[in-house]
């Protein structure tokens, strides 16, 4: 995908904010595969997350410009009180099915939001929102950690809460593709795809039975995620090594209230991912 120069005007540079973590941890297991969380880990994620919005001030000013932008002209705050409306009965809906952690096609519930059937349209317009609720920049040191991985011919995969626009990431800050950077592509499990998102174990499980058959057990496979929830939990609950990236204070969640997550430890704790690098 080309940058647009309304996307390229929205990629501005962010630093991350330190936290209070130390690198520390160890492993015991030769490390044959990475696997990786997306916002918050290997990018920066301006609003802490994907799909939590920036409380920002203007954000009913920039939401109408958008939408103007687009030929829209609806008030900003009723259509993104509908959009959030439209998530949320979805999510109920896929809930009343039996599925605990639902995820939506983002692209699906603007087009049902925007009242158009064009999807190349509302992804366009998904994008530009995004862009505008949850600014992201590459972590530091991401691109030579990539190129430290493919250089030494680690496996490399995703498990990432995630929607279609996600992989663009990597064209619009590198000019190139997952696979292009050391990624497999059947290795890459994003939410929007299998319709549930973490702390869900699914795409957990498919990663760690793809493994498997590629004779990679879940021990000898790393994860490394911002979120003690929904990333270390459901990591070690297939298996695999843990790794809490704390390098960023936006993104860092530690749930030591939630129950799942108080005696629940990492492996490692790393604040670049750099670091990762000493254990492999």
């Amino acid at each position: 995908m080309g940058i647009p120069g309304e996307i390229k005007s929205g990629l501005r540079p962010l630093e991350p904010i330190p936290t209070d973590c130390t690198p520390v941890g160890s492993l015991d297991e030769k490390i044959q595969c990475l696997l990786f969380d997306i916002y918050g880990t290997l990018f920066i994620s301006g609003s802490g997350d994907i799909g939590v919005l920036e409380k920002r001030q203007d954000f009913d000013l920039q939401f109408q410009k958008l939408l103007e932008r687009f030929g829209i002209y609806e008030d900003a705050r009723t259509l993104h009180g509908k959009f959030i409306d439209a998530i949320r009965q979805h999510h109920l809906g896929m809930k009343g099915t039996g599925v605990a952690w639902p995820e939506v096609r983002i692209d699906d519930i603007w087009m049902e939001v925007l009242g158009i059937t064009d999807r190349q349209a509302a992804r366009n317009f998904a994008v530009g929102f995004e862009l505008m609720t949850n600014p992201v920049y590459p972590m530091p040191n991401l691109k030579e950690m990539l190129a430290s991985c493919k250089h030494r011919q680690i496996p490399m995969g995703i498990i990432s809460n995630a929607q279609f626009y996600t992989l663009y990431l990597f064209d619009w800050f590198f000019g190139s593709t997952p696979e292009k950077l050391g990624f497999s592509t059947d290795l890459i499990f994003l939410s929007y795809r299998i319709g549930q998102a973490k702390p869900s174990l699914l795409s957990f499980n498919l990663a760690a039975k793809r493994l498997i058959g590629a004779g990679i057990p879940p021990q000898s496979v790393l994860y490394v995620g911002n979120d003690m929830l929904n990333d270390i939990y459901p990591a070690r609950k297939v298996g695999f090594k843990t790794a809490l990236f704390g390098g960023d204070a936006r993104s860092l969640r530690l749930r030591r209230e939630h129950p799942l997550c108080r005696s629940l430890d990492p492996d490692l704790i790393v604040t670049d991912l750099l670091q990762l690098m000493n254990h492999l």
